[in-house]
């Protein structure tokens, strides 16, 4: 018995032995562990008392939520735009539910591309808002999601200015057009004026500058429209093929009289959601420069594939072509690369800006490829239904 009380008391004096080296060794015990903690919970203080203040010097608005969407933090920009008061829900002034299933996503884990939201108070406001997880605790002592919010409401009410004024300008420009058409168009029949010598020199350059203005005051009306509509995604489902197919018929008489073979390469289940409207006016541009711009006996060939998630739609002439150094600039307003050969064949030098803008509402992409006096080749991939 005395012999097994020395053998236990011998391995409670090795245990303790050991247990105070550990300590010694590893710098363990007790009261230096707390400081450490003292210390670590006062230096993430001062840490993230300097990205408050940093924050609070941001123009744009910053708002720090927890899971339930409870504020945690609002920077001054946030505050004064949304009379923000912290602990209260988020969705009690900020009533999306695009932005509210935006953050339920965030925190579920899925990564989130920026978006734009329109919030109706007693004005009306865009907001573009970017959600970032904090998964490393950086502003509080759990996961919360970071929201940067930019106010684009005053760039809106420009576009919108912008727009109107285009709009407006040349809806007062189309009476009196009209109007000097109509008379040119009656100086043309009477056969007294026609015999004429200046008018016969004169009238059909009149008339070919009244039908050029006539091209470009409709196409600023098409293109003010389609800015201010940009950011509406279309909703239907279109099948390309058969969209093509109508488009080259209504070029049916214009290409028989210059004998241009235009050739559809066809596709199967080539369908995507888009605007009908706007996407024939996409093609009918594509395919309208192709015509003007190629010489008689030419051939136009759109060719339609897939590729992955995408279906890929090419309209490729062989015209004047693009110098290398120019293409960058061909989709901009009213530029040209001869404006000689587009005035004499109706050009307004809008047809691709409308192809651009109409291509970012159906969030496709495009790309131009030319080799001058070889031909011209543009790309549009968009998204496959």
């Amino acid at each position: 018995m005395d012999l097994l009380n020395f053998i236990l008391l011998f391995i409670i004096a090795v245990l303790i032995f050991f247990l105070l080296k550990k300590e010694k060794v590893l710098g363990i015990n007790t009261e230096e562990k707390n400081n450490n903690e003292k210390i670590k919970i006062i230096e993430n203080k001062e840490y993230r008392g300097s990205i408050y203040d940093l924050l609070n010097y941001i123009p744009e608005g910053v708002i720090v939520v927890d899971k339930s969407k409870k504020i945690l933090f609002s920077n001054n920009s946030a505050t004064n735009w949304f009379q923000i008061k912290l602990n209260e829900n988020l969705s009690g002034f900020l009533r999306n539910p695009d932005l509210l299933n935006s953050i339920d996503k965030a925190f579920n884990g899925e990564n989130l591309s920026d978006f734009e939201i329109e919030i109706r108070t007693q004005s009306v406001s865009r907001l573009n808002i970017t959600i970032y997880l904090d998964k490393r605790d950086l502003f509080f002592d759990e996961t919360t999601c970071v929201l940067f919010i930019r106010d684009l409401t005053e760039f809106y009410k420009f576009q919108q200015l912008k727009s109107d004024f285009v709009a407006n300008v040349s809806h007062e420009l189309r009476t009196p057009l009209q109007s000097i058409k109509m008379g040119l168009e009656t100086f043309e029949k009477n056969s007294e004026l026609k015999d004429n010598s200046e008018v016969k020199n004169f009238l059909p350059v009149m008339i070919s500058q009244s039908e050029r203005m006539e091209n470009l005051i409709r196409d600023l009306l098409s293109l003010s429209k389609i800015e201010l509509q940009e950011h509406i995604r279309p909703t239907h489902e279109i099948d390309l093929i058969e969209l093509l197919e109508f488009v080259i018929k209504t070029y049916e008489k214009i290409i028989k009289k210059d004998n241009i073979n235009i050739v559809l390469n066809k596709t199967d289940n080539f369908k995507i959601i888009g605007d009908r409207d706007k996407l024939i006016e996409i093609f009918t541009n594509l395919i309208d420069n192709s015509i003007k711009y190629s010489d008689k006996n030419k051939t136009i060939t759109i060719s339609t594939k897939k590729e992955g998630e995408t279906n890929v739609v090419s309209v490729e002439d062989q015209g004047i072509g693009i110098p290398k150094e120019l293409i960058h600039r061909i989709t901009e307003r009213f530029f040209t690369v001869d404006p000689s050969k587009s005035r004499s064949v109706g050009g307004t030098g809008l047809g691709l800006a409308i192809v651009k803008h109409l291509v970012s509402q159906h969030r496709a992409e495009m790309d131009i490829n030319s080799v001058k006096n070889e031909g011209t080749s543009i790309t549009i991939k968009f998204n496959a239904l």
